[in-house]
């Protein structure tokens, strides 16, 4: 058996005190937040063992997801695995790290003013963005996060590195610090196939994303409805993750994304009593049901 163990990943510029992902009840003042991305500490790398054997096997109807991996989110071992270390293009699970930058850099609360280049996206989108409104930082990343919307991850990315280019510079600082040798980035949204990981690297962006309360918070939630930018109007955001919008059990996130260069791709996590394990699906024919498989298998396999 595997037994990849991530190294402990530390979120810089953890917001203590303060109210994570607009809960009620926090009366502490929250500190200021720096705009600037401190780098995480250089005992933090992310990073994943991968030789020994694979602690179960799947065989698939269809053929195999071109790389993936399923791992235990608490200890790190890794439990199946393949080409976890082959570079790909990984469109929208690029938002994780565009939420780890963002909720290491910013308040709930804070308010972003929508730039010009929000209003200039291709493919999913929150679609009445008005140029000039101020939004919620939280709102924005629940429309990056559940429904994957490109003009509000191009938003985010303005108000935090000043410019498409200055937020891919943090993206990839922050991969750096963290040891992540396959991921490179270019927008904060994945659109294009410049973006690429691999599965490993993606395993240990989603043990430090599910181990940050904002996001944590936001992508277990299969549907909201957050402020429009048309007076008294609402906007109704469902969630992309085929696990979530079907209700399969324990599942608590995490993120899709799809193109053609990539294929279809998923970030699953799901919690079965004090187990949580992930899986990374990149390029699969049929994620959400490949996903179940294998966590499935994951769950069954013995815990060390």
């Amino acid at each position: 058996m595997t037994r990849g163990l991530f190294a402990a990943l530390i979120v810089p510029l953890v917001l203590s005190g303060c109210s994570l992902g607009g809960d009620s009840g926090s009366t502490a003042s929250p500190p200021a937040v720096s705009r600037q991305l401190a780098p995480a500490p250089p005992s933090s790398p992310a990073s994943v063992a991968l030789e020994g054997d694979d602690a179960f096997d799947v065989h698939f109807k269809l053929r195999p997801p071109r790389a993936g991996i399923v791992f235990d989110l608490a200890s790190g071992d890794v439990l199946w695995r393949r080409r976890p270390l082959e570079h790909r293009a990984i469109a929208s699970l690029t938002k994780v790290m565009t939420a780890l930058v963002v909720a290491t850099t910013t308040r709930p609360h804070d308010l972003v003013r929508i730039h010009a280049d929000a209003l200039r996206y291709t493919g999913r989108s929150v679609g009445v963005l008005k140029r000039g409104k101020q939004v919620r930082v939280e709102a924005l990343l629940n429309a990056a996060l559940i429904t994957s919307a490109n003009d509000a991850a191009i938003a985010l990315a303005h108000d935090v590195g000043g410019s498409i280019r200055g937020f891919a510079r943090l993206m990839n600082e922050r991969a750096r610090v963290l040891g992540l040798s396959c991921s490179h980035f270019v927008s904060p949204h994945g659109a294009e196939k410049a973006n690429r990981s691999c599965a490993a690297d993606l395993a240990a962006l989603t043990r430090l994303a599910m181990a940050e309360r904002r996001i944590a918070r936001i992508v277990r939630i299969p549907y909201t409805q957050i402020p429009a930018q048309v007076r008294g109007k609402r906007l109704y955001l469902a969630t992309t993750n085929p696990l979530l919008a079907a209700g399969y059990k324990g599942t608590i996130g995490l993120k899709t994304g799809y193109t053609s260069e990539a294929g279809r791709c998923l970030i699953a996590v799901v919690r079965h009593g004090r187990r949580t394990l992930g899986a990374v699906l990149l390029d699969s024919p049929n994620p959400g049901e490949q996903a179940k498989r294998l966590l499935e298998a994951g769950f069954r396999a013995p815990s060390h």
